[in-house]
C-alpha cells in the first residue's frame, strides 16, 4: 500500500476492505488522535487505553465515515467521544460499547462476522500469547465478559484480569498495524471447524469413544483444572464418563479458537430425575501446543 496517498483515498479503499489502507491512516494519524486523548484525560494510562479503544472502534466504524476529506477528524471525534465516556463513568476499566456490544440482541463476533476487517483482528489477536488472547476471547467472543466471571474462569485475582487486559489491548493496537498487510486466514472457518470438533467430540463421549478423541487430538499430558480438581488424561476420561452415567449431556453452542487457545461454551442438560444435578452451562477453556489440547479449565459461568 501506497502511503503517500491522500487520505481520502485511503479511506476508499479502506471501506472497499484494503486493510492495508485502514493500517496507513491509523498510524498517519495516531500522534493527532493521542494528543486528543492527552487534552481530554491527561497523561498516563487512561489516554492511552481510551487510545488503544479508539483504534478499535474505528476498525468496525470506517464504513460510517461520509466525507472522505474529513476522515483525521472523524478518528479525532472517536477519541473525544470514547475520552468523554471514559471520564463520565470515573472508570478505566469499561471497553467502549462500539466493540463489546452494538446491540443487546447481537453477539460481538456476529458483528465482526459481517465486517470486512473481521480476519484482520483475528490475525493481530492471534499474535498475543495465549494468555493475553484467552482475556481478550473471553471479553469480546463469548458469555464470559465481567471481571469477576472472567477471573473465576481463568482461576486469576480480578486485579490481574484487569491488567491482562490492558496489556492485551495495547499489544492488539500495535498488532493491527503490523499485521495490516499480510494474508489473513478466515476466522469464520477457523471457529466453525472448532465448533464441528465440540459437536464430533461430545457425540463421541455419548457413543463410548471419548477415549478414543482424547487419544488422538489431545496430549498424552493434558492436564485438566476446574471444579476443584486437577489432573491428567485419567480424570478427564472419569469426569466424562461420570456425567454421562449420571445422565448429564452437553450441547455446543458456541466456539472461538485463536492461535493456541479455544474457548467452547456448552448448554448442558440434567436427568429429569436429578434436575440440579450441574450448573445450566460450562465453559470449556483449552491451550493447544503442536496441534494437540495439552491444557483445559472447565468453568461453570454464574449470571452477572
Amino acid at each position: 500500500m501506497d502511503d503517500g496517498l491522500p487520505d481520502a483515498e485511503l479511506l476508499r479503499c479502506a471501506q472497499s476492505g484494503d486493510v492495508a489502507a485502514l493500517g496507513v491512516l491509523l498510524q498517519r494519524h495516531q500522534a493527532p488522535m493521542r494528543a486528543v486523548a492527552l487534552s481530554v484525560l491527561g497523561h498516563g494510562p487512561d489516554a492511552e487505553d481510551a487510545l488503544q479503544d479508539s483504534a478499535l472502534t474505528a476498525l468496525r466504524r470506517i464504513g460510517d465515515v461520509r466525507d472522505p476529506a474529513a476522515v483525521g477528524a472523524w478518528l479525532r471525534a472517536v477519541v473525544r467521544n470514547t475520552c468523554r465516556m471514559r471520564f463520565r463513568r470515573g472508570s478505566t476499566d469499561v471497553l467502549p460499547g462500539d466493540l463489546v456490544s452494538p446491540r443487546a440482541d447481537e453477539r460481538p463476533d456476529a458483528v465482526l462476522e459481517t465486517h470486512a476487517l473481521r480476519d484482520w483482528i483475528w490475525t493481530a489477536l492471534g499474535t498475543l500469547t495465549p494468555p493475553l488472547q484467552l482475556v481478550l476471547m473471553l471479553r469480546h467472543f463469548s458469555d464470559v465478559t465481567t471481571y469477576d466471571q472472567i477471573a473465576a474462569a481463568c482461576g486469576l485475582p480480578v486485579g490481574t484480569v484487569r491488567s491482562r487486559l490492558h496489556q492485551a489491548r495495547a499489544k492488539l493496537a500495535t498488532a493491527l498495524l503490523t499485521t495490516a498487510e499480510r494474508e489473513h486466514d478466515s476466522a469464520a472457518l477457523r471457529h466453525r471447524a472448532s465448533h464441528r470438533e465440540a459437536v464430533d467430540t461430545l457425540a463421541a463421549a455419548e457413543a463410548g469413544r471419548f477415549a478414543d478423541v482424547v487419544a488422538d487430538r489431545w496430549s498424552p499430558h493434558v492436564t485438566l483444572t476446574g471444579q476443584g480438581r486437577t489432573g491428567g488424561r485419567d480424570l478427564l476420561l472419569a469426569a466424562m464418563d461420570a456425567d454421562l452415567a449420571a445422565g448429564v449431556r452437553q450441547r455446543p453452542v458456541h466456539a472461538v479458537a485463536g492461535a493456541g487457545v479455544t474457548v467452547w461454551e456448552m448448554d448442558l442438560s440434567n436427568p429429569r430425575d436429578d434436575p440440579a444435578h450441574c450448573p445450566p452451562s460450562v465453559v470449556w477453556l483449552m491451550r493447544t501446543r503442536d496441534g494437540r489440547v495439552d491444557r483445559l479449565r472447565l468453568f461453570h459461568p454464574v449470571a452477572p
